[in-house]
């Protein structure tokens, strides 16, 4: 018989379309399946250094699976081993409050903590079980679908979807007008949000993270479109993209952690786009709309099949570990295999070779090539 009675669980770092719905499964296998009591973590790991905790019951997650967002909120910040502390002269500082999120923990009676998160969080979790000895099991959360040892995250099909949604709004502005048409779109360090929603929006260039780029070939593929009769052109930017010898964009930087915030690669691409080739161009920067909004049915069935194994995983004593998808399948995968390498767009995989066999073009291809490539 299991010993674990009471489940912690918390949300870390950014926003994603379907963390309410890894909540309601949580609570709901815990009480439904193994009656365990499921205690909330408020703001992050924030909530263990500062005590903002509450139980959880049927009546908290009612209505959850279709609502955005996360009733326990979240935040960027809030890492115990590098707090930000405020001291009474109002300055912050950094310190290690980790012993006092252990001692919370504690106090809270928890026997395992149920950590939904990206790759930041879910550093931060296993750290908690190495080097504290908390038992940790994670779910893996990332609209960015970034991380290395499960197939798809949960809150990237939602963002491709608010992603190609916009593209179909900007293709007719841009056929009316005989624009350039940018879209920025998220992603951090990977391509993925941008390759998909630039198949299924009909992007005509693609420029993402993996790939340096270069004017030359875009230029080549706007006059062919132009040559055709198509006097307008579909760009999908990741905000992690750079030009070849060049660097990414970044729009802010966190005072006291460091952290950088990617942003604006979109405006000096226009920029440059209408100094070489005399096109009218326009840049949208789709924002904080991706990570917001109804998560769509795949991504509330995939939270859900994953807050549902996490909590089996909890109640069964399997910690040090993450829930993951390998192909149809929910498998628990050994946290540390989960962290610190990013899973990236392959330029050989097979989606890559698609899109370049229908016509995109990602900024690499000799400019007579690009030219010839019609999307």
């Amino acid at each position: 018989m299991s010993t674990v009675r009471r489940v912690g669980v918390l949300t870390g770092g950014g926003d994603a379309p379907g963390l309410n719905a890894v909540i309601r499964a949580v609570v709901r296998a815990c009480k439904v399946a193994y009656g365990v009591t499921v205690v909330g973590i408020s703001e992050g790991f924030t909530g263990l250094v500062e005590m903002r905790a509450r139980e959880l019951d049927l009546d908290d997650i009612s209505g959850l699976l279709v609502r955005g967002g996360t009733i326990l909120g979240t935040t960027n910040r809030g890492n115990p081993f590098r707090y930000a502390y405020r001291r009474p002269d109002g300055v912050e500082e950094l310190v290690d409050a980790s012993g006092t999120a252990k001692k919370n923990v504690e106090k809270l009676g928890l026997d395992c903590l149920i950590v939904i998160g990206g790759d930041g969080s879910l550093s931060i979790g296993e750290r908690f079980w190495r080097e504290l000895g908390i038992p940790v099991v994670g779910v893996p959360k990332t609209i960015d679908n970034d991380l290395s040892a499960t197939d798809y995250t949960f809150g990237f099909a939602t963002a491709v979807q608010s992603a190609t949604w916009a593209l179909d709004c900007l293709h007719t502005t841009a056929e009316s007008h005989h624009r350039v048409m940018l879209l920025e779109v998220m992603g951090r360090d990977a391509g993925w949000i941008a390759l998909h929603a630039g198949l299924a929006g009909g992007g005509d260039v693609v420029l993402i993270p993996e790939i340096p780029f270069r004017f030359e070939p875009l230029i080549a593929k706007f006059q062919a479109r132009e040559r055709r009769g198509r006097p307008f052109s579909l760009v999908v930017v990741a905000e992690g993209a750079a030009p070849a010898g060049g660097s990414q964009v970044f729009a802010g930087q966190d005072a006291i952690t460091g952290w950088k915030r990617l942003g604006g690669i979109s405006a000096s691409i226009a920029q440059e786009i209408e100094a070489r080739g005399g096109y009218e161009v326009r840049a949208t920067v789709l924002g904080h709309i991706q990570r917001g909004g109804t998560p769509v049915p795949n991504d509330r069935i995939l939270a859900s099949r994953f807050g549902i194994e996490a909590a089996r995983l909890a109640v069964e004593g399997s910690f040090g570990s993450m829930v993951a998808l390998r192909g149809d399948e929910i498998v628990a995968v050994p946290l540390a295999d989960a962290i610190g390498r990013l899973k990236k767009v392959d330029p050989q995989c097979q989606l890559m070779k698609a899109a370049r066999a229908i016509g995109i073009v990602f900024g690499d291809e000799n400019p007579e090539d690009a030219s010839d490539s019609e999307g």
